[in-house]
């Protein structure tokens, strides 16, 4: 199928907003299928794709350009005939994390013997392993299985749910429940663990994969607190959820948290501090630092489930585990 796409450059702060948008062209696309976009990295930076059917018209390449004020004006090309999921993943090569090797379905590259491949597919949800905050959080969570095993794992925004199938491998005996308030992005993470035969379900070496915002959902409510949790989103929304979050993670259990600036690193060990949580390791050189942080006041499993029922009154929120 011949079709177009228009590529605009932007940062990571403006590619994470916009995967985040539930309606990215507000009142384009009423009554028809809109365009697919995709927020991609390779090593120039970040970049937003807009893969249309049809050439965009200039309103859509308006509300296309303000979604990435740092990116100038969209540029414009027709493709040939291809599959624009494929044409998506083109430059991910494949990333090796210590022992796991993350590849897209069409560049697998080649494992090292003892090595664990995950497959995740770009498009739609974030999560391939390209950025430095997704390598961060694996490589901590690896050292942290070093010294004993986590039994529950919580994955804040979750995306492609890559941070939770590796530490579903780390922690083989581990609950997982991985979160995304983005239900694309959540029916990106079913199909990944399809992809890679990761078990869905609700006991022991299985995940539960949800649609909601933070931890504000009755099941992750119920399920705290949790030896291992990691958010791997933005600096203001981590900050944002430092109550709800730091009151789901268990006494001496641990958070991994990323997607923060380094300028941005203080504000944001402050928050979590201030509710019980010692910085244990940071890598403070780095321009996307990865902050390891331990609980050393109890969580409070009442205070956790009130606040779980107070936030999720009324409110539809979707399991898809099963």
């Amino acid at each position: 199928m011949t079709g177009w796409v228009a590529r605009l450059p932007c940062n990571r702060a403006e590619a994470d907003a916009a995967a985040l948008a539930e309606d990215p062209f507000p009142g384009l696309f009423a009554d028809e299928q809109p365009p697919t976009l995709v927020a991609a990295e390779d090593g120039a930076g970040w970049e937003l794709r807009l893969y249309c059917e049809v050439k965009p018209r200039p309103a859509l390449l308006l509300a296309f350009a303000a979604l990435a004020p740092t990116g100038g004006k969209p540029r414009v090309e027709r493709l040939p005939d291809a599959d624009w999921v494929t044409l998506s993943q083109a430059g991910l090569e494949p990333v090796d994390i210590g022992r796991f090797h993350i590849h897209t379905g069409d560049h697998a590259g080649g494992a090292r013997p003892g090595q664990w491949p995950i497959r995740i597919d770009a498009g739609l949800a974030f999560g391939t392993g390209q950025h430095a905050t997704t390598a961060g959080c694996i490589a901590v969570a690896a050292a942290l299985a070093k010294r004993g095993q986590a039994r529950d794992v919580l994955d804040v925004g979750t995306g492609s749910g890559l941070l939770a199938f590796a530490a579903g491998r780390l922690n083989h005996r581990a609950r997982l429940t991985a979160a995304d308030l983005d239900g694309v992005a959540v029916k990106v993470a079913v199909a990944n663990a399809r992809l890679n035969a990761v078990p869905r379900g609700r006991g022991r070496g299985q995940i539960t994969l949800l649609t909601a915002p933070g931890v504000e959902h009755p099941l992750i409510g119920s399920r705290a607190p949790y030896d291992l949790v990691f958010a791997n989103i933005l600096a203001g929304p981590l900050v944002a959820l430092a109550p709800s979050v730091s009151a789901v993670v268990a006494q001496g259990g641990h958070l991994i948290l990323a997607g923060l600036l380094q300028g941005q690193a203080r504000r944001v060990i402050a928050a979590f501090r201030a509710r019980g949580l010692r910085l244990v390791w940071r890598n403070p050189r780095a321009e996307w630092p990865v902050l390891l942080l331990k609980k050393v006041r109890p969580a409070s499993r009442r205070g956790v489930l009130r606040a779980s029922r107070r936030e999720t009154a009324g409110r539809g929120w979707k399991a898809d585990s099963i």
